[in-house]
């Protein structure tokens, strides 16, 4: 299968985490092809907030007389500009400025196609830069303006002028129209760079008028030229896929080694040069489980420096003064890249794995982690658990269809780079947790933050929402649910802005429905396994999909572990839950063609849904506790229920699906399109067409399977799982 095409991250950046200036000129005719600039100004900003502090403004000799009717409007004249610079002069120190920044303004053709002659003029090189027009923003917002003049578009949504007639004062203004528009364009669909530029493109009459003037396209489309796809492919190789499709789990030493802390020095070393370990980790006086917040470490290195401050003497005094406290840790399922970025951040070498209950089962040291190619591979997650406000993790998380691009072009299956996903899009969940916990204050008590569906399978790709949900371990009567209700306002609302949209149908946590306690969670079971109706079940499958990735693991592992034990065996819930996601659409004509819509198919309404819907009910039913897709078919297929090969195919069906609705979707990512779960069948040869032809008979299969399968019995020989 060829790896789809890719472009910058630039693309596919949120409007948030845009680094942008806005840019003005104040000249000598409003005709571009003798107008000359009397007067530049920049003001830099990122996402909503303009930067005055970087704003400049110059004044510029035009080298020709300036019409009383072009000083009418600014106020410049001759006299204003007898000791002002060249252009060239001023354009030297501008032009770096912006260098990897989008250019806003207004009527921004115009600025360019003056600007481009002016450079022409003076021997310079020029390249337009991506930019952004507020005045084909503003047609986007909203279609029915008919006056979208400066003045007009600051008297109409309310934004506070700049001087007017000013280089400077237009810039400002256009920057506060751009901060009202994002909002806005996002309530629309329109969330990142490339859907702008798509969005302003869309308006041929616009486009048309500019071209008339001589002005430049005020929204070029991002240009593919050699050089850009080469520095992208360089990009792409510097991925170290090796990292993104191995866990933790694969290269960790199992057992932790772990010291009393009254073990002198001198045993500490004989034992570590006895196992080879390059550290030993420091525990209490109990043999009590391993808790990172209880435990230290100490390296070879600490050894090293404790003989430069004691001396020989060190080799006496017990292991625990050299111990440093809390270990680090990461989930025992964390990919290894994620690994090499936190080591590489912190600038430690040793890290401890934990397990589902958050207790060092294994140790992790840089040796078994580094290869000489990881350098590109740690900015994901350096920059999402590090990033200090919603613009910085939007400017992060726009690398992902970058990623998802290079690993899928180094031959990584769909199903791994999905994983990937999943795990940044934990990530983020979890940083957004740790932003909203620093506004709100230290939480009222333990809370597990949860991800469901496709998230907490691992099974996300690049069209996604938010589906969470709260899990808070408070004891009965205590009354806390005012701070969680704002804690889980507050990280829906960082999500949406960096990326990652509101969910539909409010499956989030600044829901009531979808946070409380313990006990809240097992009576609302108790009530969903008595509902009559199907409609009464609708979001509620996907809560056997949830998984932690923030706060306290243990309650949220009992908490699975109950929630499979309560529904097992009662078959009249799982019908109706199955029923609830209504039926598929057929994907395949009568003759065997693929039906379309505007040239699309939707295969995960088409495909995913049904072999995901079918492998979910059949696990709860029949105890497979597994979150992944295959995983719980495999279960079903080792727990001898059904034709082995008619999981098989469904496990294969689900992995074609999954990899056609990625490749569009880095495909549509790149090239400005919204990233969906509709594909483009046209585009596939026919070798593609016939394997998705393929996948889709047999995802209609997959309700003919799921109840034949629901009151099966596992065959006598099969344990449990």
């Amino acid at each position: 299968m060829d790896a789809p095409l890719t472009s910058s991250p630039l693309t596919s950046t949120p409007l948030l985490g845009l680094d942008w200036v806005a840019l003005d000129t104040e000249t000598t005719s409003l005709d571009p092809r003798v107008a000359r600039i009397v007067e530049i100004a920049v003001l830099p900003g990122r996402g909503i907030a303009a930067e005055p502090a970087g704003a400049e403004s110059h004044r510029v000799a035009p080298g020709v007389a300036i019409p009383q009717a072009a000083t009418r409007v600014h106020g410049i004249d001759d006299a204003a500009l007898a000791a002002a610079p060249p252009f060239g002069d001023v354009w030297h120190r501008l032009a770096p400025l912006l260098t990897g920044r989008i250019l806003i303004g207004h009527t921004l053709g115009y600025d360019i196609a003056v600007l481009e002659r002016e450079c022409g003029r003076a021997g310079l090189p020029f390249e337009a830069p991506r930019r952004l027009d507020v005045r084909l923003l503003a047609h986007v917002v909203h279609p029915g303006l008919a006056d979208v003049s400066l003045d007009a578009l600051a008297s109409f949504f309310e934004v506070t002028p700049g001087p007017r007639h000013s280089a400077l004062g237009d810039a400002e203004t256009a920057a506060r129209l751009f901060a009202v528009f994002v909002p806005l364009l996002r309530e629309a669909g329109i969330r990142t760079l490339g859907e702008a530029e798509a969005a302003c493109r869309s308006r041929p009459d616009v486009m048309e008028a500019h071209h008339r003037a001589g002005y430049a396209e005020p929204a070029a489309a991002p240009a593919a030229s050699h050089a850009a796809q080469m520095r992208a492919a360089e990009a792409l190789v510097r991925i170290d896929s090796q990292l993104y499709r191995h866990r933790i789990r694969d290269v960790m030493t199992v057992p932790p080694f772990a010291l009393p802390g009254h073990t002198t020095v001198a045993a500490a070393v004989r034992l570590m040069a006895e196992r080879g370990l390059g550290s030993v980790l420091v525990r209490g006086e109990t043999d009590a489980p391993l808790a990172p917040a209880d435990t230290g470490i100490v390296t070879e290195r600490d050894i090293l420096r404790g003989l430069t401050r004691y001396g020989a003497g060190l080799l006496e005094r017990p292991v625990s003064d050299l111990a440093s406290r809390p270990v680090g840790g990461l989930p025992a399922d964390a990919f290894l890249y994620r690994a090499a970025g936190r080591m590489q951040r912190r600038g430690i070498r040793h890290l401890a794995a934990l397990d589902a209950a958050g207790e060092i089962c294994g140790m992790l040291s840089v040796r078994d982690v580094l290869r000489p190619r990881v350098g590109g591979s740690f900015a994901l997650d350096d920059a999402i658990t590090a990033g200090e406000d919603p613009a910085e993790l939007a400017k992060t998380w726009a690398g992902l269809p970058l990623v998802a691009g290079g690993l899928v072009a180094d031959g990584v299956p769909a199903r791994d780079v999905a994983a990937v996903i999943s795990s940044e899009l934990g990530a983020l969940t979890a940083r957004a947790a740790e932003l909203a916990e620093a506004e709100l204050g230290p939480p009222p008590a333990p809370y597990a933050l949860l991800v469901l569906g496709s998230a907490g399978r691992g099974e996300s790709l690049l069209a996604m929402d938010q589906d969470n949900a709260l899990l808070i371990d408070a004891p009965p009567g205590q009354d806390v649910d005012g701070w969680f209700a704002a804690f889980g306002a507050r990280v829906a609302d960082i999500l949406h802005a960096v990326g990652v949209p509101y969910c539909p149908g409010g499956v989030m946590a600044r829901e009531a429905d979808w946070r409380g306690t313990p006990q809240s969670w097992r009576h609302r079971l108790e009530g969903w396994i008595r509902r009559a109706r199907p409609q009464d079940l609708l979001s509620v499958d996907i809560f056997y999909d949830f998984a932690c990735v923030h706060g306290a693991p243990a309650p949220a592992a009992a908490l699975f572990a109950d929630a499979y034990a309560a529904t097992r065996g009662h078959f009249d819930f799982l019908k109706l839950l199955a029923e609830a996601g209504g039926e598929s659409p057929a994907a395949l004509g009568l003759f065997g063609a693929i039906r379309t819509e505007n040239g699309r198919v939707d295969l995960k309404r088409c495909g995913l849904f049904p072999i995901v819907r079918a492998a979910r009910i059949l696990a709860i039913a029949h105890g497979v506790r597994a979150h992944a897709t295959p995983a719980r078919l495999d279960g079903l297929a080792q727990a001898g229920l059904g034709a082995a090969r008619d999981l098989s195919d469904l496990i294969h069906a689900h992995a074609i699906l999954l990899a056609e609705i990625l490749h569009q979707q880095i495909e549509d990512a790149g090239r400005g399109v919204a990233p969906s779960n509709k594909v483009e069948p046209g585009r596939l040869d026919a070798t593609r067409r016939a394997t998705l032809k393929e996948a889709l008979r047999i995802a209609a299969g997959a309700d003919a399977v799921l109840h034949t399968l629901l009151m099966a019995q596992r065959t006598p020989d099969a344990g449990g799982r």
